[in-house]
């Protein structure tokens, strides 16, 4: 018989711990006025979000779906894409920005720093897509698939 009382180790367990313990912050205003600005144009920017198994009720509108236990190994290949693309700004979010969005940017951060590149930053979205979801219809109008119940209940 299994014993349940044994806790499960949490996914980023695996691997390391960033050296960047408070990545930089970017606010939902901010990154609004840059979908603002980008809009029909290229972007330097790019979102991603990081939920995986709650990945419900919207995102924020042209991020792309990374779940957060696949990342760390990414990091390398992402970096080299974003750096072709001339991505200046590569944004992280999940549901609050508290865990996940957090521990992406800070990784990501780290690599940004392996590579002595003074261009590119690695920035987390501050209360992560909850708050941008929760917020008003000036921030749900830039969201793909969003869902207004979802957030209603999780308020």
């Amino acid at each position: 018989m299994a014993d349940s009382t044994k806790s499960k180790a949490a996914w980023y367990a695996a691997y390391p711990v960033a050296r960047t313990q408070n990545p930089a912050a970017i606010d939902r205003a901010q990154v609004l006025q840059l979908i603002k600005e980008s809009t029909g144009g290229p972007q330097s920017y790019v979102l991603v979000d990081l939920r995986r198994t709650d990945h419900e009720g919207g995102t924020i509108r042209g991020s792309i779906n990374l779940p957060a236990q696949s990342l760390f190994p990414s990091i390398p290949t992402l970096y080299a894409i974003f750096k072709a693309a001339g991505v200046e700004k590569v944004i992280w979010y999940c549901g609050s920005s508290k865990g996940r969005g957090t521990r992406g940017a800070a990784w990501f951060a780290d690599h940004i720093e392996n590579e002595k590149d003074d261009r590119m930053q690695s920035l987390v979205l501050t209360e992560g897509v909850r708050g941008w979801a929760t917020t008003g219809e000036e921030y749900t109008a830039f969201m793909d698939e969003y869902e207004k119940n979802v957030w209603e209940k999780s308020e």
